[in-house]
């Protein structure tokens, strides 16, 4: 859609209401919403100004004025303004340079897209995301000086608590790790996804399927079809968008948090990648899995780079309570075909050469697509160019294997702090065609450290009530 476009598209629709919406650099939409009679075809060079020191991790208050340029091509509908309302997604400058802010995650995906074209590699990178997310019944949580305490509801659990069902408790609960593809009546929740993939559809997301996952307590995934990189990193705002909202349209709650539920699997974004050039797959071949040598290189990047992917695709304290052994998380930095309890998997369901790719399973809905996608695909492009070899495919269930054998592969960082070191060492792979900024990841990095890591180093936890308070 152009800038004339799109306001012949608002007067044929009636808008009455103009929203942007921005993400910050967590991925978290930010918005502002404007009478449509207001604006005019202006907005698409000059923008709007906004305050850049409000939003995390950005400017100082000294710096603060920046500006977000909206993208016509990205406008859509919002279902959830009771007026009519089109949303639009911005970028963001500096006022005084009119340079892209290099902070602005979508303008890291941008200028990876640009990158991915100048390394004369491929012309496309295609993602294809698998989030897994949770429809809870009733949440509460509070933490203060005087105590702390979370408490989930779910009509699902396993845990049955025998909370009244309008006529009764009805049973039929999902068990521990037995939530992967039941009917109804134990999967209670169809028709609540399907709500949710309708909202999706309208806005031009092509959703291929939606399921109960293995997870008790609402545990649910929507798979989108795999698109270009900018793409896929905007659809997955809305993604998150239209379900939090379609879930609070029936009466429940939706969290991405990717371990919220102690003893059961937690949430994962296993991530599909692939390389295309000239309408062409660069991933086939008679190599290991019916993988390419470029295919087989790219790999060798992301699991030289993993500890520091992940980082930006496992980015929160809680992302490791999920990074344990047992509940289907991969630890263990290997490839392997079939195999799901390695972090690079290549499918193995068609045998088409399009159907080629790698399945990054570690990271998790918490991350900001913008920066975990792009962080992956340059990964991929860094393994090409420096031919990096992944290693000798690990076929076998890594679960089972033995601590001293674990002790001689790589593996996923224990802790947030630990992945954050990690990227503090190895990040010049992201940095390459000024993609990401050191700027950026050091923000990135203070953020998380101060705000995240030593909040909850600062609280006692719990449990420790339990372990220690007889000491």
């Amino acid at each position: 859609m152009t800038p004339q476009e799109f306001f012949q598209f608002v007067e044929e629709q009636q808008v009455v209401q103009f929203d942007l919406k921005f993400c910050d650099m967590f991925g978290t939409w930010q918005h502002c919403t404007y009478p449509v009679d207001t604006i005019d075809e202006s907005i698409f060079e000059d923008g709007f100004g906004f305050d850049g020191s409000s939003i995390r991790g950005w400017q100082a208050i000294n710096e603060s004025d920046m500006i977000a340029i909206p993208d016509a091509s990205t406008a859509r509908l919002d279902p959830f303004f009771s007026l009519k309302t089109i949303s639009v997604i911005a970028d963001i400058f500096d006022p005084i340079t009119k340079q892209p802010y290099h902070k602005d995650p979508r303008g890291v995906t941008k200028r990876g897209r640009e990158y991915l074209k100048s390394t004369g590699i491929a012309d496309t990178c295609f993602v294809g995301p698998e989030p897994e997310f949770f429809i809870f019944d009733d949440i509460r949580y509070l933490t203060s000086q005087r105590g702390a305490m979370y408490e989930i509801d779910s009509s699902e659990a396993a845990w049955n608590t025998g909370r009244s069902e309008v006529t009764g408790n009805l049973g039929h609960k999902v068990g521990y790790k037995a939530g992967y593809f039941p009917v109804s009546p134990s999967d209670t929740l169809a028709d609540v996804r399907g709500d949710m993939v309708e909202e999706m559809r309208k806005i031009g997301i092509v959703v291929e399927a939606h399921h109960h996952e293995v997870g008790t307590a609402g545990q649910c995934e929507i798979d989108m079809k795999f698109a270009d990189l900018l793409t896929m990193a905007d659809q997955f705002m809305w993604y998150k968008y239209i379900i939090k909202n379609v879930a609070k349209r029936h009466g429940k709650t939706v969290t991405f948090m990717p371990k919220p539920i102690f003893e059961d699997n937690g949430s994962g974004m296993h991530t599909h990648m692939s390389f295309w050039k000239d309408g062409n797959t660069l991933m086939a071949g008679d190599g290991y899995a019916g993988l390419s040598e470029t295919a087989l290189h790219a790999i060798g990047g992301i699991l030289r780079h993993g500890r520091a992917l992940i980082a930006l695709s496992n980015p929160t304290v809680n992302s490791f309570h999920r990074l344990v052994p047992g509940y289907e998380a991969p630890v263990t930095l290997a490839m392997s075909q079939r195999n799901r309890s390695a972090s690079c998997r290549i499918p193995m369901y068609s045998a088409s050469p399009k159907a080629k790719r790698v399945e990054f399973r570690t990271p998790d809905p918490s991350a900001c697509g913008y920066l975990s996608f792009t962080a992956m695909m340059m990964a991929m492009i860094d393994g090409i160019q420096n031919k990096t070899d992944p290693g000798e495919p690990l076929d076998r269930d890594i679960y089972d294997m033995t601590p001293e054998e674990l002790a001689e592969t790589n593996v996923a960082p224990t802790s947030l702090n630990e992945a954050l070191e990690a990227l503090e060492a190895d990040h010049d792979f992201l940095t390459a065609g000024d993609v990401f900024s050191e700027d950026m990841l050091n923000s990135f990095i203070q953020f998380k450290r101060e705000n995240e890591i030593d909040a909850v180093r600062l609280r006692p936890h719990p449990y420790e009530f339990d372990l220690y308070y007889n000491v």
